[in-house]
């Protein structure tokens, strides 16, 4: 490794080898290879690891704002509805990206089996 962190890589969606070309060709569509350096992409899958991680953190942030809400406010249950349920689709929308770039940063400086070229 070029001594390129992983977290701080995969947050930024930049290359896990180089830091700086971009690792997506799409919302989530990982590109061929780096634009920068030329690491090959292809083989790299994040599989559910994201959608877990999204689950767990949007579900936690939500539940717990949704409970906080409901016993200082009481406010109707349709406006609770109404409030929570776009936070929770914006913040996991934003967090898809990161987290993604974040599992397929991991692969490469873990040299995981997914993102071995060859």
């Amino acid at each position: 490794m070029a001594g390129v962190n992983p977290f701080l890589a995969g947050l930024a969606c930049r290359c896990p080898e180089c830091g700086r070309g971009s690792i997506f060709a799409g919302f989530l569509k990982l590109t061929a290879a780096c634009p920068a350096c030329g690491l090959d992409l292809r083989r790299a899958d994040s599989g559910d690891g994201p959608v877990v991680f999204i689950v767990l953190i949007v579900g936690t942030v939500a539940c717990f704002g949704v409970i906080v809400t409901d016993l200082t406010m009481h406010p109707p249950i349709w406006l609770t509805l109404l409030v929570w349920m776009p936070f929770a689709g914006l913040l996991s929308l934003g967090l898809m990206r990161p987290l993604k770039g974040v599992m397929v940063a991991l692969q490469f400086h873990n040299r995981a089996s997914e993102a071995r070229n060859g």
